[in-house]
């Protein structure tokens, strides 16, 4: 009786994993992971100040891709799709600079009329309350604060030429007028931002995505994107490397970005 108890009470040895198995599972992992960052999410590192103090120089953020993607009939009633807002954070390839990735806030969406006066944004005759705006130079120049009362031609910081052909064509009473399929934006430092003042808005069709959340954020010096060669990555690994830790900002770890 003894023994039979004994064996009842023994469990059945699981069967190990092969190989194969273990082949196929990691495939799965590696094919959802690859989707989800093709097609869900991407990852972006911000490279200037113009987003100052929302988002910082170094910080890492994970981009929604899907919330703001041209709908699909196929899957509207499972994704919440949406067109861009204002006061979205956005990031967009540059309708001026082919490749290259742009983060600005919604000002305009299609039909507003905006103009600035003394740096202060007024929407569809309204003064707005925009409490994330920062001015960090503190300077006054006529073009970028009473845009586009004054011409192109009184601007520190030149728009682009085709900008300032087209620009004419848009304002209507003192405003001017966001044209369907497209949006204005700003960076919230709006003293150093380069931004729909000086190159125009921004295609619906080159919207990527908004921000979600920071993931990671590193102390990285104003221009970092702009050193390219071999060298300056590797001394900038380097300096990750041995800095990880004393400049991580941690206190914005997984700050949702609004």
């Amino acid at each position: 009786m003894a023994n039979k108890e004994k064996e009842t009470d023994q469990q059945p040895e699981k069967p190990k994993e092969t190989t194969a198995e273990f082949i196929a599972s990691m495939a799965s992992v590696l094919v959802i992971g690859l989707f989800i960052i093709t097609f869900c999410l991407q990852a972006f590192e911000i490279p200037s100040s113009s987003m100052e103090n929302t988002l910082l120089i170094g910080d890492h953020v994970f981009v929604d891709r899907v919330r703001l993607a041209p709908e699909s009939k196929y899957m509207d009633w499972i994704i919440p799709y949406r067109k861009p807002q204002r006061g979205d954070i956005v990031v967009f390839l540059s309708p001026e600079t082919p490749g290259l990735y742009v983060v600005k806030r919604v000002i305009g969406v299609p039909g507003d009329r905006i103009h600035l006066r003394d740096g202060k944004v007024y929407l569809n005759g309204q003064l707005q309350n925009e409490p994330y705006v920062i001015h960090s130079l503190g300077d006054y120049s006529p073009y970028r604060d009473n845009f586009p009362a004054i011409p192109p031609s009184e601007s520190t910081v030149a728009p682009s030429d085709a900008w300032a052909i087209d620009l004419p064509n848009h304002i209507v009473n003192g405003d001017i007028v966001v044209p369907p399929n497209s949006y204005f934006g700003m960076g919230d430092n709006r003293d150093v931002s380069y931004d729909s003042r000086y190159w125009g808005f921004i295609p619906q069709k080159n919207i990527i995505g908004r921000p979600m959340f920071i993931y990671w954020s590193f102390e990285t010096p104003a221009g970092q994107y702009l050193k390219q060669s071999i060298g300056d990555r590797l001394a900038f690994a380097g300096k990750v490397v041995i800095h990880f830790f004393d400049e991580t900002r941690w206190s914005r770890m997984f700050h949702v970005v609004r």
